[in-house]
């Protein structure tokens, strides 16, 4: 299958860059750096005794690793990191995220899965680790990584049945990857089990490492800030939305009970969308300012009835600064986003029935009581409206929130723990 998987990557490799010119027109990340997704490379960085390489696709899965980059490089000091992503966003993320740690990590996109690309990469950086973040299987990256004698560790994986069926459905491509996987470090049991389906032998539950995360000081003040700018208005937030759930919920907003003076905060998923949701939020007749727009000092205008987050990094940032958060990516069928997040701020969590993604991390969520499934967007706003209007009820749930959150902590430590035979 491999055979034919790799001239399918060149043939298509024309249109994948056409795209790549045309996604620039509205994100300019992705006409910058074409050297490295083809696998050419300039000098080679000021090099550590060691390379751990560590991929991770875009924004979510960048923040997610935080706890792991910091842990690698405590364990393991003469090394450096290697970050590599697929996105402008993951990208300018890591930037932000690890500029503390100077020239110990070196940022890079991922080289097309065409097999000689990897190669280059995996003979100009010389890792002697590849750490792929969450579900990110390329058979040919195994491959050259398996031709090279580079271990492959799949971290904080997660696997629903859906992608199960998927993977199963390309057959010995992805059984071939998967036993080119030297280790798997799964987030939970049944992720455990569906990745030995694929084939894979090493595998071991660590949980998630999106539960250690460390919430950043910058960002908690900038979330007071922001917060002072809003004022003593209840804030329903409905973050990492995607498209089609903002009409659903400004809809829903136009039939629903807040409170009078409630202020709701939509913040896309996607930066190339702001313009979009903007005038999603005007067509309904509602005031909308966006987050840009805000000089510091600057207070939120009294009339303005929604705040449209246009800003990057700020995540914690805006669940810092509101009262209940609806999780996006869940009121259609796209498989949720990550509630660990709000529920580390201890704020009640909203989400909706689609959590294929994250089903059990919802799960067990709203058995502790820090969050609240709701049907649609009415029951979303229905849902938020009564919590504004119960404070007894908001604060509550926001303790039990944190408390699920603080329970699952650990899970960074057991994967250096099952990663460290492989860097002896």
């Amino acid at each position: 299958m491999r055979l034919l998987y790799t001239p399918a990557w060149w043939l298509a490799l024309p249109l994948v860059l056409a795209r790549l010119w045309l996604r620039g027109r509205q994100e300019p990340g992705y006409r910058q750096h074409w050297g490295e997704r083809l696998g050419f490379y300039g000098r080679q960085p000021a090099s550590a005794t060691d390379t751990i390489w560590l991929h991770a696709v875009s924004v979510g899965e960048t923040r997610a690793a935080e706890p792991l980059v910091d842990a690698l490089l405590a364990a393991w000091p003469d090394c450096r990191i290697v970050l590599t992503h697929m996105t402008p966003t993951g990208r300018a993320t890591g930037k932000s995220l690890f500029a503390k740690h100077g020239a110990r990590l070196v940022q890079s996109y991922l080289p097309y899965d065409t097999g000689a690309m990897p190669a280059r990469f995996i003979r100009h950086f010389t890792p002697r680790i590849c750490i792929l973040m969450e579900t990110e299987v390329w058979p040919n990256l195994i491959h050259q990584c398996n031709r090279y004698k580079v271990p492959v560790v799949l971290a904080n994986a997660r696997l629903s049945q859906r992608s199960l069926g998927k993977a199963q459905r390309l057959g010995k491509l992805i059984a071939d990857a998967a036993r080119g996987i030297t280790l798997v470090a799964a987030q939970t049991q049944d992720d455990a089990d569906r990745v030995r389906q694929l084939g894979v032998r090493d595998v071991v539950v660590t949980g998630s490492i999106k539960f250690d995360v460390v919430v950043p000081e910058a960002a908690l003040a900038t979330g007071a800030a922001l917060r002072s700018a809003i004022g003593q208005r209840p804030v329903l937030l409905c973050a990492s939305t995607r498209e089609g759930e903002e009409q659903l919920i400004l809809d829903a907003y136009a039939r629903a009970s807040l409170p009078a003076n409630a202020l709701l905060v939509i913040v896309p998923r996607h930066p190339q969308r702001f313009d979009e949701v903007e005038k999603l939020i005007a067509a309904q007749g509602l005031a909308v300012q966006r987050r840009s727009s805000l000089a510091q000092d600057d207070a939120v205008a009294a009339g303005t009835q929604v705040l449209l987050g246009d800003s990057m990094g700020e995540m914690f940032a805006y669940y810092a600064a509101c009262d209940c958060a609806f999780v996006g990516g869940s009121l259609l069928p796209l498989g949720g986003q990550n509630l660990i997040e709000p529920a580390a701020l201890g704020k009640p969590v909203l989400i909706g029935p689609h959590t294929f993604n994250f089903a059990l991390v919802t799960e067990q969520a709203i058995a502790a009581g820090g969050a609240a499934l709701v049907a649609d967007a009415d029951a979303l706003m229905a849902q938020g409206a009564a919590l504004l209007q119960d404070p007894a009820r908001l604060s509550s749930m926001g303790q039990r929130a944190l408390a699920f959150a603080n329970q699952h902590r650990g899970a960074t430590p057991r994967t250096i723990a099952a990663i460290q035979p492989l860097l002896r």
